[in-house]
């Protein structure tokens, strides 16, 4: 069977964080291993308080996930500070399995889920090592320092952060508005487009649950491209 590692943070209202990413992992038939960042208090409409885990228990929880299970991926959420980002890079840059970064700067109610400097220690440390990341619009604006506008500032964007290393870069919800959905896949092959119907309704949890299907799909032996419309499908 194959074990998903997810580094990220515990929602208590159970629909996003590491809840959501065991439920997603397990409906494809994976076992979830997990390293908790930060516990927050939060619902569906509003963050209450957010308790980080020092970044020395988060390796601790790594350390002894990875000395007593073959984990065939990672997926990371929530890290909060730069702290957390540079000893999990660390870690990680010895268990050399396929990894997701999902860029968690913001709560879906849109408060902030990070420390100063967090993006650019998840730019600088932990994107070369990864093979998908997953920023939404509102990541990849602040990733890449510039707005989404339109789509010539898309490809742009979705470039960028390619060119800070990893395999591939998912630019995940629709970046531009219309009653079709985008979602773009960069690769150093090109690019590919993934479209859907924009559907109207707001989630929680969307973003993690996307990411962890991705970590599973290649923690199962799909590759990146495979993975990532296999998690589309899913997310749908």
């Amino acid at each position: 069977m194959a074990i998903i590692l997810t580094v990220a943070g515990s929602d208590s209202v159970g629909g996003a964080g590491v809840e959501a990413d065991i439920k997603a992992i397990s409906s494809m038939g994976a076992h979830a291993v997990v390293a908790l960042t930060a516990v927050t208090a939060q619902n569906t409409s509003r963050l209450r308080d957010i308790f980080p885990l020092p970044p020395e228990q988060v390796t601790a929880q790594i350390t002894a996930v990875a000395e007593d299970a073959c984990i065939s991926a990672v997926k990371t959420g929530m890290l909060f500070s730069p702290r957390t980002v540079r000893a999990v890079a660390s870690l990680l840059t010895e268990i050399k399995v396929p990894l997701v970064v999902d860029p968690v700067l913001f709560a879906g109610v849109g408060a902030s889920l990070h420390k100063e400097g967090l993006a650019e220690s998840l730019a600088k440390d932990l994107f070369p090592l990864a093979t998908v990341v997953t920023p939404n619009r509102e990541e990849a604006e602040t990733l890449w320092g510039r707005r989404i506008i339109d789509d010539a500032s898309l490809e742009e964007a979705g470039n960028a952060l390619l060119d800070l290393g990893p395999q591939a870069v998912l630019l995940k919800g629709g970046p531009l508005e219309g009653n079709m959905a985008r979602d773009m896949l960069f690769t150093a092959e090109g690019v590919l487009e993934m479209v859907s119907p924009r559907l109207d309704r707001k989630v929680h949890g969307a973003g993690c649950t996307l990411s962890s299907f991705i970590a599973a799909g290649l923690g199962l032996g799909m590759d990146p491209h495979e993975a990532v419309q296999e998690a589309k499908r899913r997310i749908y």
